[in-house]
């Protein structure tokens, strides 16, 4: 499947695992590669509203090689290409909340709040409303986008919480259905249940790292989003696969130290001993992570988008690059399978 293809299946991706799997950097590499394919791209990252600073949101900066946090309005991380372009934000409930009041004619509301200090208590006094107050902006994007508006994303790309949260944010505006029985509350919640359980305007991609306890946990989150959430599941992405060498599993000391001799290179027993232990435990870890990914599509039967772990304790665009090209090619691959 080409690229424009994949994008192309809705409007917006919502992007979760468990931390530390690289969601956010799978966020940035998606966005890279829907750009190559001519589209406008925004992705938007999850902020709380006491965190005013947010310096992880700096880490999807970096990866186009800036060292920017995102903050509430739009910034370029991929412009002035002959193709699409990438843009980036960050979202808290507190300024989706005074951007909704200017909306709705509330201007002299919003300001009180703000001067008096309770913008925070009232963005997040009723539970589930953060949540809702960040889809409900991400839902106006949407629908920005399906009306062709000029500069509008074509492509949103929501850097979602962890998956221990993710099911609880996209699980609230069901939750304010049943809470609220009337009023502007109720129909903005009806709207984003609305976006978020059609899967021409939303899907989720899933992330994991090819380890036991990642791989269980992407497995019962995504149960957890289509009973509680009603939202589709495009694809899980398994990052950070060791490539897979071709190691003899009992090559000993004495072996390497002849292979090394007949290559011209004298290997001490010192070496070849660690070498050995090196190939022993480099095989292990191929061995555990294909089991773990063969376990991911028996449990799981979405369709798998591999990316290569990174040696490099930085990623910037160098690796931007790199894994963009990896997901190129596992998209090429992809093919849609239907839950049961």
């Amino acid at each position: 499947m080409e690229p424009l293809s994949f994008f192309s299946q809705a409007r917006v991706l919502i992007v979760t695992g468990k931390g530390g799997t690289g969601k956010t950097t799978v966020s940035g590499v998606m966005a890279n590669l829907a750009a190559t394919a001519g589209l406008r791209v925004v992705v938007v990252q999850v902020a709380t509203a006491s965190d005013r600073l947010q310096p992880e949101t700096a880490n999807l900066s970096r990866l186009f090689g800036s060292d920017r946090a995102l903050a509430y309005d739009e910034m370029a991380l991929r412009v002035g290409q002959a193709d699409g372009e990438v843009r980036a934000r960050a979202l808290r409930p507190d300024t989706a909340l005074v951007e909704y009041l200017h909306l709705h004619g509330l201007r002299r509301i919003s300001r009180r709040l703000v001067n008096t200090g309770a913008l925070d208590v009232v963005a997040t006094a009723v539970p589930g409303m953060p949540d809702m107050l960040v889809l409900g902006k991400v839902k106006q994007m949407e629908r920005a986008a399906a009306a062709g508006l000029a500069r509008a994303p074509e492509l949103i790309l929501l850097d979602a919480p962890a998956a221990g949260h993710a099911v609880r944010f996209l699980q609230s505006p069901h939750g304010l259905l049943e809470a609220a029985s009337g009023g502007p509350v109720r129909a903005q919640a009806e709207e984003v249940v609305e976006m978020l359980s059609d899967p021409a305007r939303c899907q989720v991609v899933l992330v994991t790292t090819p380890e036991e306890t990642p791989v269980s946990e992407t497995v019962e989150t995504a149960q957890l989003l289509e009973d509680r959430a009603g939202t589709k599941l495009c694809a899980v992405v398994v990052n950070g696969r060791l490539p897979v060498l071709p190691l003899p599993g009992g090559l000993g000391v004495d072996d390497l130290r002849r292979l090394a001799a007949g290559a011209g290179v004298t290997l001490g027993a010192g070496d070849a001993a660690s070498l050995s232990a090196a190939g022993r435990l480099r095989l292990l870890r191929q061995e555990a992570q294909a089991a773990q990914v063969a376990r991911l599509a028996e449990e799981l039967p979405l369709p798998q988008l591999e990316l290569p772990f990174c040696f490099s304790a930085d990623l910037g665009p160098e690796q931007l690059e790199a894994l963009t090209g990896a997901l190129r090619k596992a998209v090429a691959s992809w093919e849609p399978v239907e839950l049961p």
